[in-house]
């Protein structure tokens, strides 16, 4: 009866101590949250906006790192510039968040996530999400830095 007890009870803090995130933080990669936030090309731009029915640029960063990894990340791009480790540009891979300053306000204003091939993914306010070139005339001179959050 002991050894039963015993033995139930190491099964039921085996399962209940499992994360409950799509992914495992051992398996996880760049490459995930690339892969979902391409599932949004083509949503609306929303100022505030957080879900799919429409983004702003840290509004889906948020969701996007939420979804794919069950990482909350702060809501306003400045924010999200202050969390996890700075990487160089040379150094960016897939799922690292890149940050851009003096687009609409002074300082860290927009936020998306590198694709790979110097492009990245984020909400456009005048396009909606889509992917665009780190090094493109808009982009290339607001650059400011990236950040990588997982790994």
């Amino acid at each position: 009866m002991k050894k039963g007890f015993i033995l139930l009870s190491v099964i039921f803090l085996f399962l209940v101590g499992q994360p409950l995130s799509k992914t495992s933080a051992a398996t996880m990669d760049g490459n995930d949250i690339v892969n979902e936030a391409k599932q949004h090309i083509g949503v609306d731009y929303v100022y505030g906006g957080t879900t799919p029915n429409g983004f702003d640029c840290s509004g889906f960063t948020r969701y996007v790192y939420k979804e794919a990894a069950g990482i909350s990340l702060p809501r306003s791009s400045s924010d999200q510039y202050d969390v996890g480790k700075s990487v160089s540009k040379d150094d960016l891979e897939p799922g690292d968040l890149v940050f851009f300053s003096n687009t609409y306000k002074s300082g860290i204003s927009h936020a998306g996530i590198y694709v790979g091939n110097n492009k990245f993914i984020s909400a456009s306010s005048s396009k909606g999400i889509k992917i665009d070139s780190l090094s493109g005339g808009y982009w290339g001179p607001k650059y400011a830095g990236a950040k990588r959050i997982i790994k």
